[in-house]
């Protein structure tokens, strides 16, 4: 049940229905497909092992379609153990279950791991059979595969990493969602789930940020020493996995994932970085609109108007869905099915996992949404993006298990896209010109937290990564004085940090489950804005080119995807016309501040 300071929304009674892949945790398909699973697995094992280098293109193509339904059968599975355990996190059945699924899944992978160890080390005359036409639906799969080769180990060895992971970096990351989510905080006299009490934060109410931030700060301190022990443990896994592996650097296997080099990577770090000016500047002008001396850490989302617009879930669906249809109908038939067949899960409960995301499933069955819907206006963006990802994965189910999923950098381009099309609309709709320069300030606050904050948490990863690996564990104190350092160079001197905030490190998923993944956010939306200006200069001609690059899944290079769009991500200046874009907006929200005489 949800919480009961939460506001009634309608989407209190928003939960997925995921019978159609299985009952429950004891529904008895589960052992029955896992150990199918495992004897096709094992089948499979038996009839390629130690021929892969040596197979011609119609017997590996066979091999192929044998791989992608081993993925299928166990996808599905973990699918299901993943988004019942993400609704409630403090369940014993489901965590036991997700346990369970990865112990089956670490066994298969461990007896298919030669398949891609054989063909990544076949000599490149083999390796040139990609060309041939039976292969095409592969051909960047297998062509991908081979960039790992300098970075494998030997069969044995990644055996026992891929075991000792389920009880190791896994088990860790399972532990920290289980903390992080239990914690309740006190606010103004009730205990509340995390997703109420950052809510506050956007209040006009001035003390009410104060109460809410104090809030936040409490509850991490009680499991502080818990999630630096956490952080310690996974960097020093990470740490550890780079060496054997001959990674370079912290992020270069999170590069070479995202299908992107170091330098390119560097290149847009340095173009964020050289324009912290912008966050300065909008602050300081936020600062004048606030009419306050001082801006400090929980003013940093305080609205410009007390017009607080409250959108129930039916008024969320409509905005949404009438936004992508003006697009494009397919998109609003596409994410009009996640609504009506539901395959969202949307209300406030203690135990489930914060923010939101999008799972993909598997390319036979269809993607999820999970969001905490509070009714806010920023809760009608976020549900946006994240039907953005699920379009995406819609979209990308031809292209098979092995190429429908895109690197994270790609990933999150359809997702900022259905941000921008609902925003504009949402500003297209609104009569009060006080209400618009709110709007506009919160979606330039927005554009903040994706580019310039991410990239910001980027340095702050950085910065441990490089302190774990080069002076051993770090003290809570050195997090927190890393924490506040990379923020405050962001901010400048526009907002001041008090003491408090150095520990919010401290509930940030993304530095564990997916060390490096924080950069593809600003990727994605600086890639976003300038494919957004590229879709109002040629306005309806835009949307089926755009539909056509999601329908490509991971099927090819991010930069020959992007292609078909007129994007040219090998321009090293390429960051700037985002950029820009977010300069731009801070311009016309001064614009606006002027002609209110504010």
């Amino acid at each position: 049940m949800a919480d009961s300071v939460q506001e009634l929304t309608g989407a209190e009674q928003v939960f997925w229905d995921l019978s159609d892949l299985y009952t429950g945790s004891d529904d008895p398909a589960i052992e029955r497909d896992l150990a199918a699973a495992k004897t096709q697995a094992e089948q499979f094992a038996a009839a390629y092992r130690g021929r892969v280098a040596s197979l011609n293109a119609n017997e590996l193509a066979d091999a192929l379609r044998e791989m992608e339904t081993l993925q299928e059968h166990m996808g599905r599975i973990g699918t299901f153990a993943s988004l019942q355990y993400s609704t409630d996190t403090l369940n014993p059945a489901f965590g036991a279950l997700m346990q369970r699924v990865q112990e089956a899944g670490a066994e298969l992978q461990q007896i298919l791991l030669f398949f891609e160890l054989e063909w990544a080390t076949a000599d490149d005359d083999q390796a040139n059979i990609t060309a041939d036409p039976a292969l095409a639906r592969w051909r960047h799969y297998l062509e991908s595969a081979r960039r790992y080769r300098p970075h494998l180990l030997s069969e044995a060895e990644e055996k026992i990493l891929t075991e000792k992971a389920v009880t190791g970096r896994n088990a860790w990351q399972r532990f920290f969602t289980e903390v992080v989510s239990g914690i309740e905080y006190d606010l103004d006299g009730k205990k509340v789930p995390q997703a109420i009490a950052l809510r506050q934060l956007y209040s006009p109410d001035r003390e009410a940020r104060i109460r809410a931030a104090d809030s936040v700060t409490a509850g991490l301190r009680t499991e502080l020493k818990t999630t630096t022990f956490i952080f310690n443990t996974l960097l020093a896994d990470k740490a550890s996995n780079d060496k054997l592996r001959k990674y370079p650097t912290w992020i270069s296997s999170r590069n070479m994932d995202n299908e992107i080099s170091d330098e390119a990577v560097e290149a847009l770090v340095s173009a964020v970085t050289s324009r912290y000016d912008i966050v300065a500047r909008y602050y300081t002008i936020k600062r004048r609109l606030l009419g306050v001396d001082e801006l400090f850490d929980y003013d940093r989302y305080a609205p410009l108007s007390d017009s607080d617009s409250r959108y129930t879930w039916d008024a969320a669906r409509d905005v949404v869905l009438d936004a992508f249809s003006k697009f494009h109908p397919t998109m609003a038939e596409i994410a009009g099915e996640f609504f009506d067949r539901r395959w969202i899960h949307a209300p406030v409960v203690k135990g489930k996992r914060g923010g939101a995301f999008a799972s993909p499933s598997v390319p036979s069955h269809h993607p999820y949404v999970l969001v905490n819907y509070t009714g806010a206006g920023r809760d009608v963006a976020t549900l946006a993006h994240e039907l953005g990802h699920g379009i995406h994965m819609y979209l990308s189910r031809p292209k098979g298990a092995l190429e429908a999923y895109t690197p994270l950098t790609t990933a999150e381009m359809a997702s900022v896209f259905g941000e921008m099309l609902v925003f504009d609309d949402m500003m297209a709709r609104e009569p009060d010109p006080a209400v618009r320069m709110s709007m506009l300030a919160g979606k330039i606050e927005d554009a903040f937290a994706t580019v310039f904050r991410q990239i910001s948490m980027n340095r702050f990863e950085h910065a441990i990564h490089a302190t774990r690996r080069t002076q051993g564990e770090l003290t809570t104190e050195q997090l927190n004085a890393h924490w506040m350092e990379t923020q405050r160079q962001m901010f400048q001197d526009s907002v001041t940090l008090r003491d408090d905030y150095g520990i919010w490190w401290s509930y940030v998923s993304h530095f564990l489950a997916v060390p490096g993944y924080v950069y593809a956010y600003a990727f994605g939306e600086l890639l976003v804005l300038a494919l957004f200006n590229q879709y109002k200069r040629e306005g309806a001609a835009f949307a089926p080119r755009y539909l056509d690059v999601l329908a490509q899944g991971g099927s090819d290079k991010p930069e020959n995807i992007l292609a078909r769009v007129g994007v040219d991500l090998t321009d090293p200046n390429f960051w700037q016309e985002g950029l820009r874009a977010v300069e731009d907006m801070v311009n016309r929200l001064e614009a606006l501040a002027t002609e209110a005489g504010r």
